[in-house]
């Protein structure tokens, strides 16, 4: 695989280089509430820039349905990144001068992006390579998408690893072919069915697997728990239970919380009581865990060497129900293990909390890719840099 700093030795003063980027930032109107992937895409566009290259700056953000939508235009992104890179950066369809940055808008507005077509997508990544003298894969957080400007276009042009896709696969590889142990997995966020094949895949890698956040409940009721209102993957019942008995014949311990915050009503000031999680009230939902599960998890932490977490251990978007998912990440904090904290919603609620990001060996930019390349699968934005 060839590398940015290969790329960088060749010379690329004067030439088109055509990056892609994960730009797919939360936004609140115009405002950015978590510019994260803005400043992770940073050092490798200022090193192009700075080596005078004319960058072409390629993403996505939100899911527009193939066509221009104003509320998911990169034009905020544009002033942000310019802000980081102390320079202007265009929203525009051609690189422009030596050591210029344009941004193109945002690339899921043309259809075959992300069609299954492999004609159609072909299509739009020959208009790109046509932009371009060089392509680098930036973009972590989609190199688990088969897509025109991931896969496609890196077959069209002399292709490179930027520094952030390189420093990901990297940790990715330690977590898979480089453990020390015990190996601890700590998954949270909404639903059990988006990390049925990371679970069934870790089952036979980890040592300890702690389970939070919503898909919690579906554990609970599979052990016959009553889980009131909270939130409950019926149709993965059957799942869970044989994902609790592979963990036990398997010798993985699997930790589930012994105490919620069982709430009156999912909102930010609704009333709530700290229960076991034996007897969560029919009437209640559980939105957090609770300090003897913060306390449990905390200690089955403590002795690791290795931690993948991801997903919040409640709403931690409501302050009330945020001390479950800081809990955690404060006790991988003060880990002396390799810490890492993969992408989305954990690394959101890393930043939501104010913890410092230094404390934690890496926080991912791709969760989805994280999760898929942990579950064994192939990521194609990875494979094809590799050809």
């Amino acid at each position: 695989m060839k590398t940015l700093d290969d790329l960088l030795s060749e010379g690329v003063s004067g030439r088109r280089v055509l990056v892609r980027a994960d730009l797919n930032v939360p936004l609140d109107g115009d405002r950015i509430t978590d510019d994260g992937r803005v400043r992770a895409s940073v050092p490798t566009i200022k090193a192009l820039v700075d080596a005078g290259a004319r960058v072409l700056v390629a993403a996505h953000l939100g899911r527009p349905k193939g066509e221009p939508d104003p509320k998911f235009s990169l034009a905020p992104v544009a002033v942000r990144l310019g802000e980081l890179l102390g320079q202007a950066v265009e929203l525009g369809t051609e690189a422009a001068g030596d050591g210029t940055v344009v941004l193109l808008e945002n690339i899921r507005f043309d259809a075959r992006e992300t069609s299954k077509d492999d004609a159609e997508r072909a299509a739009l990544a020959d208009e790109l390579a046509a932009k371009a003298d060089a392509f680098v894969s930036d973009g972590f957080g989609v190199v688990h998408r088969k897509q025109a400007s991931v896969y496609d276009v890196a077959q069209k042009l002399p292709h490179y690893a930027g520094g952030l896709v390189l420093a990901e696969v990297e940790v990715l590889r330690k977590l898979t072919d480089d453990l020390q142990r015990p190996y601890v997995v700590v998954l949270g966020g909404a639903k059990v069915s988006d990390k049925l094949g990371v679970i069934k895949n870790l089952l036979g890698k980890v040592d300890r697997l702690l389970i939070g956040g919503g898909m919690a409940y579906t554990f609970l009721k599979a052990q016959g728990h009553e889980v009131g209102g909270s939130l409950l993957q019926a149709d993965q019942l059957d799942q869970v239970r044989g994902f609790l008995a592979e963990a036990e014949e398997r010798g993985v311990e699997l930790v589930l919380p012994v105490d919620v915050l069982a709430a009156d009503d999912f909102a930010p000031d609704a009333k709530f009581e700290v229960v076991a999680t034996d007897a969560i009230p029919a009437d209640r939902q559980g939105l957090d865990i609770g300090p003897a599960t913060r306390e449990l998890f905390a200690s089955k932490l403590a002795d690791a060497k290795t931690v993948f977490w991801n997903g919040p251990m409640g709403v931690f978007e409501f302050e009330a129900f945020s001390g479950g998912t800081r809990a955690v990440a404060e006790a991988l904090v003060k880990s002396d293990a390799f810490t890492v904290v993969g992408g989305g919603d954990s690394a959101a609620a890393v930043r939501a909390l104010g913890l410092p990001e230094d404390g934690f060996s890496h926080i991912s930019t791709g969760g989805g890719a994280s999760l898929e390349y942990l579950e064994g699968k192939e990521l194609p934005g990875v494979s094809v840099l590799e050809a």
